[in-house]
């Protein structure tokens, strides 16, 4: 891509005299729309003014390079200006970044916010990922010549012989995955070159792993530098190559220093081969340790529970409509068999798996074993879904003081781990799981069980709310995974009424979503009205996580309206009554409700709907009710 084919001297101001951002922000705008290259200057800078409010765009080194996707751009294009004094205002990525005093204002089409978007950024971050660059432009005192000094070509790293055969890499990394991350790694590169020192960069951003180191580098690389503010993809890569961990606008600032500082650490050479074992993580408290577990063992039984439902559905399905009632109930039928396939996932595997891979992320792969073996043991007692959870933490804990206390150094390693952690491990679990901690916990499943067939009236439709709110309040996350254990647990106890209610909830936030966008487009940012287009989608399916980023952008008014609408959906599935036994087949869902013992009800079936609906409705209403009053004051602002 050609910087100089994507402006001209028109779109270029030297030394100006701009107070604020704003200010800076209206002067450049203005210019794009004497050229023709927006048709509407006010719609456009609402778009730019709505991505400055996502994160800073002073990306350190004097620079800020604000940008706007928007339908009121007509081509790709950006205008640039030099300023007299630094601009004070504008926010940076962080406080050590100097004042504004060379700014870029790109605008791109909608219809090319993709690729074209992130091209221009990458191309202009790397170019300008160089002080001495940023200086001569600084001080250009014509238009021509502030172009000329754009499109110079430089010296590429492949062009360049080193006169050493040291190699350190480089990965970069930003929430965004555009201008940060390709300036840290253009910083990075221009360091090494400077040094005589071939640096390498893995570019982690908007379009997946760019530059993905080959397995020879890795094998030679002395060190590598983490420039990340996210969590790095396929870490294990680099297992024993000695490393430094930087936020990513450490290179942009002192890219040189980073290179020496991995040098001088490379001298200590590799302390495993690559591939081995990653360096330990930091200690987690137990709170965390226990948080991450739990999220972990659910993440693991999703696709057993959504597998084991669809098959269930289907063949209720085929039963019903073909009329295959006699098929059924007779042993090693082909449909009984299918219907003992998807019961065999649901009900003899799923509590098993939770507490395997909740041991799992306590002790790592010596719990599997001793974590298969609780699950086991708390099907045997009839303690279900409870006895699962805490069979896997038992198993856990147990395993994680094994390994701290009895180890075997590296001649016994393999005996340890294949043989005796996890044969002391089972027996040990297996023994208390039946005979020790189990019994107490089945006692408490049955009772809790118990108390929820019992539950009447007022108490039933607080359940249900509670329910609602849980599964909409963050939408995929911790509260919501324990709404779905708790659902799961009564299910599994044959209670199907909970997790009727977050079935029908499930849609709430995905229909409002789709809904407001619609309704207001001009209350939501681009990226928000092009989701609302598929949320509904995701919603019919029983998927949450599609409202996400709207929620994000303005969580206490998007989440309150989404929980109260869910609440109400909730406590109307739980006073009618309203069961299922088929979890994970989204809308399908209602062709298999139960209602007033009857199952496949159609009356339970619509009012299932009809509750989602309704809560989509309050949800939507308040919605707008809170995006209007905050728009209204951005408008007098």
């Amino acid at each position: 891509m050609n910087l100089k084919k994507l402006t001209n001297e028109d779109l270029v101001i030297l030394k100006a005299d701009y107070k604020s951002k704003q200010e800076a922000l209206e002067a450049l705008a203005e210019k794009l729309y004497e050229s023709g290259k927006i048709s509407d200057k006010e719609g456009y800078l609402k778009d730019v003014e709505a991505r400055e409010k996502q994160g800073a765009t002073n990306v350190g080194m004097k620079l800020a390079i604000p940008h706007g996707k928007s339908a009121f751009v007509l081509e790709p294009c950006f205008a640039a200006a030099t300023v007299k004094t630094p601009i004070k205002d504008w926010e940076k990525i962080d406080e050590t970044s100097e004042d504004a005093e060379l700014i870029f204002l790109i605008a791109v089409p909608d219809s090319q916010a993709g690729s074209t978007h992130i091209e221009i950024l990458t191309k202009l971050t790397s170019k300008l990922a160089d002080e001495e660059l940023i200086e001569k432009l600084l001080k250009a005192d014509n238009e021509k010549k502030f172009l000329e000094l754009l499109s110079e070509d430089e010296i590429k790293e492949d062009e360049k012989n080193f006169d050493t055969e040291r190699l350190i890499l480089g990965v970069t990394a930003c929430p965004a995955g555009i201008a940060h991350t390709y300036m840290a790694a253009e910083s990075l590169e221009k360091a090494g070159r400077k040094l005589n020192v071939k640096v390498r960069t893995e570019k982690q951003g908007a379009n997946g792993i760019e530059g993905r180191f080959t397995n020879e580098e890795l094998a030679k690389a002395e060190a590598v530098i983490f420039a990340a503010e996210v969590a790095v993809k396929e870490k294990e890569r680099f297992a024993g190559i000695p490393s430094i961990e930087v936020p990513v606008a450490e290179p942009i600032k002192n890219g040189e220093g980073l290179i020496k500082k991995a040098l001088e650490i490379a001298k200590k050479g590799r302390s495993v081969y690559a591939g081995a074992a990653q360096e330990p993580e930091r200690k987690l408290s137990f709170r965390e340790e226990s948080k991450r577990a739990i999220l972990t063992g659910i993440s693991y039984i999703v696709p057993l529970i959504v597998a084991g439902g669809m098959l269930l559905a289907i063949a209720t399905l085929m039963k019903q409509t073909l009329h295959l009632e006699a098929l059924w109930d007779q042993e090693n039928s082909w449909l009984w068999m299918y219907r003992k396939l998807s019961g065999g996932l649901l009900g003899t595997l799923m509590v098993p798996v939770l507490a395997a891979y909740i041991s799992f992320s306590i002790s790592d792969k010596p719990g599997l074993a001793p974590g298969f073996a609780a699950g086991f043991a708390a099907n045997l007692i009839n303690s279900g879904f409870l006895g699962g959870l805490v069979g896997g933490f038992l198993a856990g804990y147990i395993m994680k003081w094994i390994k701290a206390n009895i180890k075997g150094g590296k001649t016994l390693a393999g005996f340890f781990n294949f043989f005796l952690y996890p044969v002391v491990g089972t027996f040990v679990v297996g023994t208390l799981m039946m005979f020790v901690v189990g019994k107490p916990v089945a006692w408490l499943n049955t009772a809790l069980t118990d108390w929820l067939n019992a539950m009447q009236g007022a108490n039933a439709i607080v359940l249900g709310a509670i329910i609602g709110a849980m599964v909409s309040f963050d939408l995929g996350g911790p509260v919501n995974k324990a709404a779905y254990a708790f659902c799961l647990g009564a299910m599994g106890n044959g209670n199907l009424v909970p997790y009727a209610a977050f079935a029908s909830v499930k849609m709430v936030s995905a229909f409002t979503t789709t809904l407001v966008t619609k309704l207001k487009p001009h209350y939501f940012l681009e990226e928000e009205r092009e989701l609302g287009n598929s949320t509904w989608i995701l919603g019919l399916a029983g998927i949450t996580e599609g409202a996400i980023p709207v929620a994000l952008n303005d969580p206490f008014r998007v989440l309150g309206a989404f929980v109260a609408g869910s609440m109400v959906t909730g406590a109307m599935v739980v006073y009618f009554k309203l069961g299922l036994g088929v979890p994970g087949a989204g809308i399908l869902s209602m062709l298999f409700m139960n209602m007033d013992g009857a199952e496949s009800s159609i009356a339970g079936g619509i009012l299932w709907l009809i509750a989602a609906l309704i809560g989509t409705v309050i949800s939507t209403v308040l919605l707008l009710i809170l995006k209007g009053h905050k728009y209204k004051k951005s408008i007098s602002k």
